[in-house]
């Protein structure tokens, strides 16, 4: 199976990474992360899918709709704006990254797109769901935009592992 651009540019930085895992005496974690690949690779791409949706509702509140006078709109907004970035680099990199996942034709990356669209509009409701609780509760929206972030990290490996990138599909 030929490799995509995208999973050898992770894999050269990932090499790089276990690398010098092995070379600061953290071999064991290293080993760790070999031995659970996917879910490794995973949680990497997971991260930098949080740190996207995260600089997006930022740069969303406090810049684009900064002008926004009532705060659970602006919060609604923003968080439908980092949804969408989010989205769109999560399915990139959980297509090419994590699963490699190959579509045999057109139909089937329709299917694959909108199975993942629509796991994630589910999880993001559970995360908007939260974000307006921060807001009712009077609680930090970066705080729980954080802790949102991690339930839907869980959500969403569930819901790709059974159901968007099972190996199985036609």
């Amino acid at each position: 199976m030929e490799k995509n651009f995208t999973l050898k540019i992770f894999e050269a930085v990932e090499n790089f990474g276990l690398w010098i895992l092995d070379k600061i005496f953290l071999k064991k974690l290293a080993d760790f992360y070999r031995e659970h690949l996917e879910g490794m690779r995973y949680l990497v791409c997971g991260a930098l899918s949080t740190v996207v949706n995260i600089v997006a509702y930022i740069l969303g509140s406090y810049v684009i709709f900064s002008g926004v006078i009532d705060e659970q709109l602006k919060v609604n907004i923003s968080e439908i704006f980092a949804f969408i970035a989010a989205l769109i680099f999560a399915y990139w990199v959980n297509k090419t990254v994590v699963f490699n996942s190959k579509c045999e034709n057109f139909k089937a990356l329709i299917k694959e797109i909108a199975s993942f669209t629509t796991c994630r509009i589910f999880t993001e409701i559970i995360s908007i769901g939260m974000m307006n609780f921060a807001v009712y509760a009077n609680i930090n929206d970066i705080v729980m935009k954080v802790i949102a972030n991690i339930v839907v990290i869980i959500l969403n490996f569930i819901l790709s592992k059974l159901i968007i990138f099972k190996k199985d599909k036609k």
